[in-house]
């Protein structure tokens, strides 16, 4: 028992420092990626232009694909060759994403359809459960539900006894 209580302190002492260095993976998100799932899109305002392809979308923007959800000011989606879907979407201005239990803050992400990746940029703050992750940068993996954090890792992780 007290080798048992030994090592979960240990384990929590060091998970803290292995954060801080450039690179940091961690589990995000509860299901597969859906990519073959419709992906929804609500705003106050939609502006098209066919020349390039897009479409921006302004105002209060939620866009939803199976549990995952994005919400932002401004997205901009960019429509694959043959305009039959989309291919990937930019958001800017503070997004939120939220995938099951999980939650991502940033600046600005790119959410790529085809590749089945959200790269997140500027003051990411990912929270799971009690615990707290922070980095300048996230790319996540939607299809092995993993997360990749680079820029100054900081995380807070919240044993049993100081939930």
């Amino acid at each position: 028992m007290l080798f048992a209580k030994a090592l979960c302190v240990s384990l929590a002492l060091a998970l803290p420092s292995a954060a801080l260095a450039q690179g940091f993976e961690v589990a995000f998100g509860s299901l597969q990626e859906e990519s073959d799932l419709p992906v929804e899109v609500n705003a106050d305002t939609l502006s098209v232009d066919q020349g390039n392809g897009s479409a921006v979308f302004r105002g209060n923007v939620v866009i939803e694909q199976g549990s995952m959800k994005i919400s932002a000011p401004e997205v901009q989606v960019f429509y694959n060759d043959s305009s039959s879907g989309i291919s990937r979407l930019l958001a800017n201005g503070g997004v939120l994403l939220v995938d099951g239990p999980d939650a991502a803050e940033s600046q600005s992400a790119i959410y790529s359809i085809e590749d089945g990746t959200v790269e997140m940029t500027g003051d990411v703050l990912v929270t799971q459960g009690n615990n707290t992750l922070q980095s300048q940068k996230m790319t996540i993996d939607l299809e092995a539900n993993t997360a990749q954090m680079e820029g100054r890792v900081k995380t807070i992780i919240r044993t049993g006894d100081n939930e």
